[in-house]
């Protein structure tokens, strides 16, 4: 099933030459400039947690697309604490006679501390090829490209054969309320036969240029669970050391989960990733990627996938501590010693037996496990010949020809909660980047200014090729 729709949506797309749809992308383009100052502002606006402002960011969305002609009934903000939801009805003629599509995005982004980078990161800034700031890549790229082209299609008149419907989350980097609440409160206004993610998708581009291998098309999800790991202790002065430790029984516990690797896991989907990528990766990486498609079981393929950590996540459940408090006072013994451990969760392992595993493996009962987030478990969403047709029409927009990969992502994104609610999601964003580019959560983030325009074009043709005659 997964070569034929590949193989049928490439030779499709390749029966149309590139002009026929294709579309410019340079800071010249139609609504280019109106897509920078939307980008910039964007980035201006301090839409992470601790900051609150992701309310503010969807008012002035929700202002420019009302300036830009749509209708006050067609507009809909919610707020949900410091976070806001945003939903955009761009009405067609219904000649089609199909369901809406929705359009996914998230409007939040992880803190930044000024502090630590190299530029501010609430500015956007053009340096060296690039545009710097909180949010560039994730996902006020992503963002900036959907809102943008509703606001040229409505400029330039064109009227869809089916609803398109803008359902932006504002907390996606955080508890996901707001996505909750777009298939749960709001599902009157979000129901869809499917969600286009503008969070995941694209393709990695050489270090020296070049075609990228393949574009990858987000199909699948691993679940997101976080646990705060706990050891309490009735403490003491600290010059009188005991020999049960708060600090130290953490210690121990996190060593025991680092050490541990979760049984390797493959699906079809995993597989077929794999096959199609390693013949076009070149060296040790590529062969240890067909080695595990033709047989998940060869060790020496596994310990090179799990060396790389863009594959780690491919092959099995991880686990990791990513944040550590423990102790109340320098000259006091720990009366209790917590650290936060994520994890990413293969579909079908499940949340339960994974914490069933750290538990056996920390083999510690003075250790408590305490579930911190609210996790969602999903299938993969069907391979859909009309959608992998209209994304092979924006592809070949940048790169003709350029085959489609559908993957599991290693990351959460909102598609999750979509699937949950029966909408499939497809993660297609054109974030056409480099290897070494990659600093979407971290320090400095950036992306090629070239690939903000090539993302704009790529939205225009995809928006047309999945809603137009």
């Amino acid at each position: 099933m997964f070569n034929k729709i590949i193989t049928g949506a490439a030779v499709a797309a390749l029966m149309l030459t590139p002009q026929a749809f294709g579309e410019d992308a340079h800071p010249d383009m139609p609504f280019g400039a109106k897509a920078l100052d939307i980008y910039r502002t964007s980035i201006s606006i301090k839409s992470t947690a601790n900051h609150g402002e992701t309310p503010k960011l969807a008012r002035f969305l929700a202002t420019e697309f009302r300036k830009g002609g749509f209708a006050n009934e067609d507009v809909f903000l919610f707020e949900i604490g410091n976070a806001a939801g945003l939903i955009v009805r761009y009405r067609g003629d219904g000649s089609s006679g199909k369901r809406p599509v929705s359009i996914s995005a998230h409007m939040d982004v992880v803190e930044a501390d000024p502090a630590d980078w190299e530029r501010d990161p609430f500015t956007l800034i053009a340096e060296d090829g690039y545009f710097f700031g909180r949010g560039s890549a994730d996902d006020k790229l992503g963002m900036t490209a959907v809102a943008t082209n509703f606001l040229r299609l409505k400029a330039e008149g064109w009227v869809p054969n089916r609803d398109l419907i803008i359902a932006f989350s504002g907390d996606e980097e955080t508890g996901m309320l707001t996505t909750r609440a777009l298939v749960q409160e709001h599902l009157a206004l979000t129901n869809s036969e499917f969600v286009l993610n503008a969070d995941a998708g694209g393709a990695q581009l050489a270090e020296d240029g070049g075609r990228p291998s393949s574009f990858n098309m987000q199909a699948a999800e691993k679940t997101y669970a976080t646990w705060h790991v706990t050891v309490t202790n009735p403490g003491g002065h600290s010059s009188r050391p005991r020999d049960d430790n708060a600090i130290y029984e953490l210690a121990d516990a996190l060593v025991k989960i680092r050490d541990f690797k979760f049984p390797v896991r493959a699906n079809e989907l995993t597989r077929k990733f794999f096959d199609f990528t390693g013949k076009r990766t070149p060296g040790a990486l590529g062969d240890a990627m067909q080695a595990f498609a033709a047989d998940p079981t060869d060790a020496a393929a596994i310990a090179t996938l799990r060396a790389n950590p863009s594959y780690v996540g491919t092959v099995g459940t991880t686990c990791v501590a990513t944040m550590l408090n423990g102790g109340h006072a320098e000259n006091a013994l720990p009366q209790s010693a917590t650290a936060t451990v994520n994890c990413r969760i293969f579909p079908g392992e499940g949340v339960a037996a994974t914490e069933a595993t750290l538990r056996e493996v920390v083999a510690n009962d003075a250790v408590q496990f305490t579930m911190i987030s609210d996790p969602t478990e999903t299938d993969p969403s069907p391979l859909r010949d009309d959608v992998l047709a209209a994304l092979q029409k924006a592809v070949d927009n940048k790169f003709p020809g350029l085959e489609i990969v559908p993957y599991m992502s290693s990351g959460g994104t909102d598609g999750m909660h979509f699937r949950a609610a029966g909408i499939p999601s497809y993660g297609v964003n054109g974030g056409y980047s480099k290897a070494n580019d990659t600093f979407a959560h971290g320090l400095n983030e950036r992306i090629l200014q070239q690939t903000f325009y090539d993302n704009l074009a790529h939205w225009y043709v995809l928006l047309k090729a999945i809603a137009g005659s």
